[in-house]
C-alpha cells in the first residue's frame, strides 16, 4: 500500500457497527468504542485494585493509596475545602486521557516472514485524534467551571467576577467561556493527530525497527505530556472559578 493510501485510510474514522432503534440508528465509531474499552479497563482496573483493601496496605494498595494522598493534597493546594468534590474528576479526566492517549501501543506489529509482511490484525488508533471526543471533554470542563463557579460565588458573586479587574474586561471575561474549550480541545486533538500521522508515515517508510523505539515517545512521553497539559489547564481554570479574592 503506498504511503498516501496508508495515510488516507489511518485517518479515517470507521463505523464498527451499528445500533438501529426504530425510525433512527446510531453509528458506533472507532472512537466510540475504544473510548469504551479505556472506560471498561479504568473500571475493571479500580474493581481490581479495590476489592479487598486491607486495614494495614500492602502491595498494591499501598500504591493506591499513595496516588489518592498525592490527588487529594495536589487538589487541597487549588481548590482549599472544595477539594473533594473536585479530585476525583481531576483523576479520572487525567487516567482516561493518558490510557487513550497510550493504547495505541497495543496494536500488534507488523510481522516480516519470507520476504512478505504481513499486516497486524487491528489497529488501535488513539480517540484523541478525534476533535469530537476532545471537544465533549473541554466542553465537560468548562461547564463544570461555570457552574462550580456560579455555585461557590452565587450568580451576583460570579456576574460581579465578570467585571474583573475592570468593567471594560466583560465582553473579554465572558469571550473565554468560548475561548478556553476551544483551546483545549485544538491543542490535545492536534498534538494526538500530529503524532499519530507521524507514527503512521515511519511505520510506512521503515515497518520494522523504528515504529517501537519512536512509539515510546509519540505514544507514551507524548501521551503522557497532553493529559497532564489537560488535567493541569482544568484545574487551573477550575481553580480561578472556586477561589474568592
Amino acid at each position: 500500500m503506498e504511503i498516501g493510501e496508508r495515510l488516507n485510510e489511518a485517518l479515517k474514522f470507521k463505523t464498527v457497527f451499528t445500533v438501529q432503534g426504530g425510525n433512527f440508528s446510531i453509528p458506533i465509531t472507532e472512537t466510540v468504542l475504544i473510548s469504551w474499552v479505556v472506560m471498561a479497563l479504568l473500571i475493571g482496573l479500580s474493581l481490581l485494585l479495590t476489592r479487598r483493601l486491607r486495614q494495614v496496605p500492602v502491595g498494591s494498595q499501598t500504591l493506591l493509596e499513595g496516588g489518592v494522598e498525592f490527588l487529594n493534597r495536589f487538589s487541597g493546594n487549588y481548590f482549599g475545602r472544595s477539594a473533594p468534590a473536585f479530585a476525583p474528576y481531576i483523576g479520572t479526566i487525567f487516567l482516561f486521557l493518558l490510557l487513550a492517549n497510550i493504547i495505541p501501543a497495543l496494536t500488534p506489529a507488523a510481522v516480516h516472514f519470507g520476504g512478505r509482511v504481513f499486516e497486524p490484525p487491528f489497529e488501535i488508533k488513539p480517540p484523541t485524534r478525534d476533535i469530537n471526543l476532545t471537544g465533549a471533554l473541554a466542553l465537560m470542563t468548562i461547564l463544570l467551571v461555570l457552574f462550580s463557579g456560579l455555585r461557590v460565588r452565587g450568580l451576583k458573586g460570579w456576574a460581579k467576577n465578570l467585571l474583573h479587574p475592570v468593567p471594560l474586561m466583560l465582553p473579554f471575561n465572558i469571550l473565554e467561556y468560548a475561548i478556553r474549550p476551544l483551546s483545549m480541545c485544538l491543542r490535545l486533538f492536534g498534538n494526538m493527530l500530529g503524532g499519530f500521522i507521524i507514527m503512521v508515515l515511519i511505520g510506512s517508510v521503515i515497518p520494522l525497527a523504528l515504529p517501537p523505539v519512536f512509539s515510546l515517545y509519540f505514544d507514551f512521553l507524548d501521551g503522557l505530556i497532553q493529559a497532564l497539559v489537560f488535567t493541569f489547564l482544568t484545574v487551573l481554570f477550575l481553580s480561578e472559578a472556586v477561589t474568592i479574592e
